[in-house]
């Protein structure tokens, strides 16, 4: 499981601020309400912010155990993650997949490709 925070602790990584002690995510400004876990897996991501981190260090971060054969739990969890964070910030990416590797956190701006405007 991840170490207690420090009750100042507070990972500050593009529009996402997150205060591990209390509990507490702001994207863009705006309390983001996630679930236990997707707190842990969001806290466990944004310490190693920047770095691709397995799906078994994640699982052994966050569920505090070792991965099992078969376990889809970090990949379910990282999607609802996701999710929650680009409806909260649209035209931001922050979870990145890197296939047989793991996932990395890094929010950056979206780059669309087509884009479609509406002109009045």
């Amino acid at each position: 499981m991840e170490t207690a925070a420090s009750p100042e602790e507070v990972l500050s990584i593009g529009p996402v601020e997150i205060r591990p002690a209390g509990g507490l995510v702001t994207l863009s400004g705006r309390t983001l309400v996630l679930s236990v876990r997707e707190f842990a897996l969001l806290v466990a991501m944004a310490r190693k912010a920047g770095r691709i981190v397995s799906r078994g260090e994640l699982y052994a971060l966050v569920w505090g155990a070792p991965l099992r054969a078969g376990d889809r739990s970090v990949d379910v969890y990282v999607h609802k993650l996701r999710v929650k964070l680009e409806e909260g910030a649209p035209g931001w990416v922050f979870i990145h997949t890197h296939v047989g590797f793991g996932y990395r956190f890094a929010p950056e701006p979206s780059h669309l490709f087509h884009k479609t405007a509406t002109t009045r």
